[in-house]
């Protein structure tokens, strides 16, 4: 059965390192795996995925030693369900704004008692084939990482409640989205979106929780590209 590097490394306290794709490339997830990356975050939000394009990503990260993650357009259960059909480990769920978002995004990504995850006879499932379905179900459950980001204005009136949600592991904050919910598009700097910050970190840390910068680290295939073309024209 499947495993997660993330939750693997953890169990040793070390830290995970990841790279962000906005479109297929089988080449890069390959070189990834070689440069011994841990996970691969899949954009299924801004990035040009479809389903059979997120299949292949995530088949090939397998093969590579990588884990895939996605980050889902929207927290609906029927795509959440379509991306971790996928065979997806770890899911970023945006704009949790309320308690009840956040319930939903956990609820989602996991089967019965923990969660209202539909189960199949998909890759993600070994095709029905494998250990019985309970002893699937509990251990794919253990393996599932779920993050909420954290990203509008809205998030300050319900804070505290939203950390305290039971199942949802790490939480991020959209600093471009936040600014733009406060009349401040493109100011990402400014002192309203640092103090947004703050609190959402504050509250993380006093309920007992973690941000996703505490446990892994995600570097965007472009800039990747950027940075290693630059530096060999230099």
């Amino acid at each position: 059965m499947k495993r997660n590097n993330l939750i693997t490394n953890m169990k040793q306290n070390k830290l995970s390192y990841g790279c962000q794709f906005n479109s297929p490339s089988s080449e890069q997830i390959e070189l990834l795996g070689m440069a011994n990356f841990d996970f691969i975050l899949f954009d299924g939000e801004h990035g040009t995925f479809t389903p059979d394009s997120l299949e292949d990503q995530a088949r090939i990260s397998e093969m590579a030693n990588l884990t895939p993650f996605a980050m889902v357009p929207n927290i609906e259960r029927s795509t959440i369900h379509s991306f971790l059909e996928r065979g997806v480990l770890g899911i970023h769920g945006p704009n949790i704004n309320t308690k009840e978002d956040a319930e939903k995004l956990s609820q989602a990504c996991k089967y019965s008692p923990l969660g209202n995850r539909s189960l199949s006879l998909s890759r993600a499932t070994h095709f029905g084939l494998g250990p019985s379905r309970k002893e699937f179900m509990e251990h794919t459950n253990s393996q599932i990482i779920v993050i909420a980001l954290l990203e509008h204005k809205d998030v300050l009136k319900e804070l505290d409640q939203i950390i305290q949600v039971p199942g949802i592991d790490f939480y991020a904050i959209g600093p471009k989205d936040f600014a733009q919910s406060i009349g401040r598009p493109g100011e990402i700097d400014h002192p309203e979106v640092k103090n947004f910050e703050k609190a959402v970190m504050k509250s993380v840390n006093e309920n007992g929780k973690k941000m996703s910068g505490d446990v892994y680290k995600v570097i965007k295939s472009s800039e990747l590209f950027y940075c290693a073309a630059k530096s060999f024209i230099e």
